[in-house]
């Protein structure tokens, strides 16, 4: 069997989605996503909150036409892969970030157009499919896009 990597979320945007071009000229949306897990702690009895918060990029014509949706606060539901990517800060040390780059976002609030549960396929329960197969290369059809060229 081969491997599988796949995530799926479901969480609030902390902030706007945030659109940006690659030196190729493919678009891409960057999204902060907040989840969060209750319990109550066995010792005090005390409820606690964990919130993780995920990178989240979308790419392509999906990128642009949803930019403009995904709003600091929106509950939607996320289906994509792990991406890991290596950089420099600017004292010259590795540093490491793993992202989500999705294939799948829904909107589960009903503050999209028209309201209720909506996808990024138009209004459809399922989305179209991706706009690329992750060994194609760039999800516009061009070349390979390196990590140098995501513009955040």
């Amino acid at each position: 069997m081969g491997s599988v990597n796949k995530v799926i979320l479901v969480g609030n945007l902390g902030r706007d989605a945030e659109l940006r071009y690659t030196p190729g000229g493919a678009a891409v949306a960057r999204l902060r996503l907040a989840t969060s897990e209750t319990w109550n702690d066995k010792n005090t009895g005390q409820r606690q909150e964990h919130t993780e918060w995920h990178s989240v990029d979308l790419w392509g014509k999906r990128a642009e036409a949803l930019q403009q949706y995904l709003t600091k606060g929106l509950k939607i539901y996320v289906e994509g892969s792990l991406r890991t990517r290596q950089w420099e800060d600017r004292d010259g040390n590795k540093r490491y970030s793993t992202d989500i780059r999705a294939d799948r976002i829904e909107f589960l609030d009903g503050r999209g157009e028209g309201g209720g549960r909506r996808s990024e396929g138009g209004g459809r329960n399922q989305s179209s499919p991706p706009d690329q197969n992750p060994e194609q290369g760039a999800p516009d059809g061009s070349p390979d896009l390196t990590e140098d060229d995501i513009p955040f």
